[in-house]
């Protein structure tokens, strides 16, 4: 680089109207410089003569922001699909000049996740992931933070602990839909006599608080408005095919009058296999989440009823705005399109 005096520093913040502090952070490629800003400053360099305009873009183009999402490995198809999504979005050419990488985690451990955050945390300016609500990682995420990284929550958020932000739906909202779909579906046809009968809840895990909170929502609306169901008690099936595959078969064969299935987490095609392997499939309603191509099978052969769900590439994006307006300095949600929930049917598929 080019030696900078201050006569020169001086001259180029009077020419584009910022501080002479700030044009030696850009000269310098420090951060904490609005992209816009440096722009300018860039423009009232070359003006200048300071460098030959050809080079000075290339000369002092900022170095790509190092950004590293943290999903749970396993089964799960909708998380595999988010992966997907991810490496996508890296691939392709942007003008946010943000080098995202994707990276799968053992699930509902939060010592491995803790350990995950820490090392990535060493190189990344920032961290997109989906939180364990659990005292390590709590820890952890406040002590990156402090550190001057960028903290972001995806699907599942975290509670007690400053991040700079959450991209994800409102899963109480969320349980409540599901409750309130499962319950209007039901009719005499299904149940014997409308909103009676016995529910099955399959959660993934209650470390993850969207799921925790789905729960929540879905129990307290059943108990409010469908106060003639009967649930049975929810598993845990860790988001696990054959996990789930299992309870649904165990379920099946305790409760022969189950009426309903909500599956809180992922992973639904093992609860459908078992549906389909029972017969039981036409006969016992079935919610569950994420638009993959096997629950939209799914949706089609009648096995499930209804699919809530939010877009994987909006996440992804929605993510990469907001760690983009936190190296500008601005608002994290500025220009960031609120998420929105997806309920599918088989008449509605997209």
């Amino acid at each position: 680089m080019p030696k900078t005096t201050g006569p020169i520093i001086k001259d180029i913040a009077e020419l584009c109207g910022v501080s002479p502090a700030t044009v030696d952070r850009v000269l310098n490629k420090r951060p904490g410089v609005r992209e816009r800003t440096a722009k300018r400053v860039l423009q009232a360099a070359g003006e200048l003569g300071y460098l030959p305009e050809t080079d000075m873009v290339e000369t002092f183009r900022p170095k790509p922001m190092q950004v590293v999402f943290l999903l749970p490995s396993g089964t799960n198809p909708y998380l595999r699909l988010l992966g997907d999504r991810i490496k996508t979005a890296a691939e392709a050419t942007t003008g946010q000049n943000i080098r995202a990488r994707c990276f799968f985690i053992d699930g509902f451990n939060p010592q491995l996740l803790s350990e995950a955050l820490r090392q990535h945390g060493q190189k990344a300016d920032g961290i997109a992931f989906m939180a364990i609500d659990h005292p390590l990682v709590r820890e952890t995420v406040s002590e990156l933070q402090d550190a001057g990284k960028h903290m972001i929550t995806v699907v599942s958020d975290i509670s007690g602990v400053p991040h700079a932000a959450y991209v994800g739906l409102d899963n109480r909202a969320v349980g409540r839909t599901a409750g309130y779909m499962l319950g209007r579906f039901m009719g005499p046809n299904r149940a014997g006599n409308p909103h009676r009968g016995r529910v099955a809840l399959i959660a993934a895990s209650r470390t993850y608080r969207a799921h925790e909170e789905r729960e929540m929502g879905f129990l307290s609306l059943m108990e409010e408005a469908f106060p003639g169901m009967s649930l049975v008690a929810a598993r845990e099936g860790h988001d696990d095919r054959s996990e789930n595959y299992h309870h649904t078969m165990s379920l099946l064969e305790e409760y022969p009058d189950l009426v309903g299935i909500y599956n809180v987490g992922g992973s639904s095609d093992g609860v459908a296999r078992a549906l389909r392997e029972s017969g039981r499939g036409r006969d016992i309603i079935f919610i569950g989440h994420g638009l993959t191509p096997d629950t939209r099978r799914f949706l089609l052969e009648d096995i499930m009823d209804v699919v809530i769900t939010q877009s994987p590439g909006a996440i992804v994006q929605n993510a990469l705005r907001i760690f983009d307006n936190l190296r500008n300095g601005s608002d994290p949600n500025a220009d960031v399109a609120k998420l929105t929930m997806e309920v599918v049917v088989k008449e509605n598929l997209p």
